[in-house]
């Protein structure tokens, strides 16, 4: 199951979410997303576990919790949408061909 963490200190490391979630269960990944320009955290992270039951527990056990000074936002990661239903852009209207 992959898991969504946000809210996450800018000083939360991998080790730190890896530890963390091992309290629950197996951990597969862990995925700490940083900027794409400038490589700085931004404070969100996937985690995945391949025991569902370990990964529901570690939801219920870490959401709300503490780590690095910050109150924790975990839950199931929702899957991302279609590559090019992303939203955003400019509408671009129509094209007339006269």
């Amino acid at each position: 199951m992959n898991i969504y963490i946000g809210n996450l200190s800018f000083e939360t490391t991998e080790t730190n979410l890896r530890d963390a979630f091992e309290a629950f269960g197996e951990v597969s990944t862990v995925n700490l997303i940083a900027d794409r320009d400038t490589g700085k955290p931004r404070g969100f992270a996937f985690v995945e576990m391949p025991t569902k039951s370990e990964a529901i527990a570690a939801i219920s056990g870490l959401n709300g919790k503490e780590l690095d000074g910050r109150e924790l936002n975990v839950n199931e990661a929702k899957p991302r949408a279609a590559s090019g239903n992303r939203g955003g852009g400019s509408g671009g209207g129509f094209r007339r061909n006269y």
